[in-house]
Order: structure tokens, then sequence, then C-alpha cells
């Protein structure tokens, strides 16, 4: 009985021949996130995310400690700036608060897009060989980003109650509570778009490696980081630098603790602005996506 079960054993085939599993990723020319199909995948979103922040980290000798000391770094020159050259400040916040609270979202935004438009050029090899939702990619990258603002963002509490205590400042508990994930939300919500939009242009035409980082240098002088927009002297500058996503963002997430007058209207136009950006970058991306094998 045995030698029967080994002579069986013997003349099996030394592999065993698997079904040849081809998918064929469509365009999709509709404002679809493809909701159920990132969900079957979302433990990609955590491997891919969590890889992002280890890299970017990795072999530093601070190593998390830069996500706070960039921000902080930044924070004291542009106060000394703002010194120097009398820059106005809305809401009469302290110059170090009012630079430190627009640098944590402006770099989430900065650090978002760098990380999504680069993101499919990184990852060209992966797209190639395996298939999975390729929206998982430049989300991982906008999502990294969020590492970044948390470390930052322990800074921001106890920085707020120091001129809470010295008494420049006023807190609005329920509108900062209210403000603080509306304007992360909005914030993400831009960043995706670009960095979505960048990512599959970036694919296409590697010129745009070099266009991410002067487009980022650029917008920052239209963002209310440094100097309060809605006090330009030109009143149709104003409605132009609303066209900005991040207006609205930081000008919400400031007035929660400062003495300035939100401007609705200009609010509006900026978190319009946003919603743009979302939907041109997820249309684009969707539709072209299905290329993205052959041009990787």
């Amino acid at each position: 009985m045995s030698c029967f079960l080994c002579g069986i054993i013997v003349n099996l085939p030394l592999y065993v021949s698997l079904p040849y599993m081809e998918y064929e990723i469509k365009s999709d020319e509709k404002l679809n996130l493809g909701i159920a199909e990132l969900w079957r995948y979302r433990e990609l979103f955590y491997f891919f995310t969590w890889r992002d922040i280890k890299v970017k980290y990795k072999q530093t000798f601070l190593g998390f400690a830069w996500a706070v000391l960039q921000p902080l770094i930044l924070m004291a020159i542009f106060s000394e700036i703002g010194e120097a050259f009398n820059i106005p400040r809305e809401g009469g916040l302290p110059r170090p608060l009012f630079a430190y609270s627009g640098l944590l979202l402006w770099n989430v935004f900065t650090s978002g897009v760098t990380n999504a438009g680069n993101s499919m050029v990184i990852n060209a090899n992966i797209i190639k060989k395996i298939y999975f939702p390729r929206l998982i990619i430049p989300i991982s990258g906008v999502l990294s980003s969020l590492f970044d603002f948390v470390m930052a963002f322990a800074l921001f509490i106890p920085m707020l109650g120091y001129y809470i205590w010295q008494g420049g400042v006023r807190l609005h508990l329920i509108s900062f509570i209210l403000a603080l994930p509306a304007s992360l939300i909005i914030t993400t919500v831009a960043t995706f778009g670009v960095g979505s939009l960048l990512a599959a242009l970036n694919l296409k035409y590697r010129d745009f490696r070099y266009v991410i980082p002067f487009m980022i240098s650029v917008l920052l002088f239209a963002t209310p980081v440094i100097y309060p927009i809605s006090g330009s002297h030109f009143h149709w500058a104003k409605y132009l630098f609303a066209l900005n996503p991040l207006y609205s963002a930081i000008e919400i997430f400031r007035n929660s603790f400062s003495n300035g007058n939100l401007h609705i209207y200009l609010v509006m136009i900026s978190s319009c602005s946003s919603l743009l950006f979302f939907t041109i970058g997820l249309f684009y991306f969707r539709k072209t996506e299905a290329y993205f094998a052959d041009l990787a």
C-alpha cells in the first residue's frame, strides 16, 4: 500500500497550474471615488501611509522632531519679517501665533501635494505588477501629511494656552472645536484634489516634478500665512486671493481664537474653490488611470 502511495506521489507534477487572472482597468469619466472597492483594499492605506512616514524620517538624527521644528523655524522667520516690515495682523493675534496657526494647515497642503504628486512615479513598479485601486496611492500620500499636522498641533496647544494666559488671545471654545475639523477637512479636500491631478500629470509629463515645488513656493504668497489677505489695499485682490482653497481653512481656524471678523463671502469663494480642485483632480485621475500601467 505504501509503495502504491509513493508511486502516486512521485508521478505528481512538481507544480500546480493556476488560472491566469487578468484585470482590465477602464477609465471612469464619472466622479466616482469607488468607496466599496477602496474599503476592500483598506489594509493598503495603512501600508502605504506608514511606509511614507517611515521613509520620510528614516536615518534622520532628529526623527519625528522635524515635523515640529520645520514650522517652528518658519514661525520665527516670518515673525521677524513681520516685525521688521510692520506687516499688519488681523484679529490682534501675536505674530508667532498668527504665523504658526497658518503654517499648521499650510504644511498639510504642501506635504500632501508633494507626496501625492510624486506618488505615482515613485510607485511605478508596483502599478505595473499588481492590481489595486490606484486612488489609494495619492490618498495615502495625503494621509501621511496628517501625521506631521498631529505632531505640530501638539506644540500649538501649549502655545495657544500661553497667549491666553498672557491675556492677548481670547479662545472661543465652541468655535474652536467646530473650526478645527472644518478647516482640516477643507485643507484635506483641496490637497487631495491638487495632489491627484498632479499625480496623473506627473506620470505622463515628468516635467511636473519641477513644477510642484515652484507652484508651492508661489502659492505661499497668496496664502494668509505671513500677512492677512483680507486686509489688502486693492479691493479686487481680495477676491483673487480668495480663489486660494487654503484661504477659507486658515481664516476659519484663526477666527476661533482671534478678534477678527470672518469674511463670509471670501470664505465661501475659497471653499467652492477647494471643491472645484477636488472635482477636477478626481475627474482627471479617474479618466486617465486606465493608462497608468503603460505610462509607468
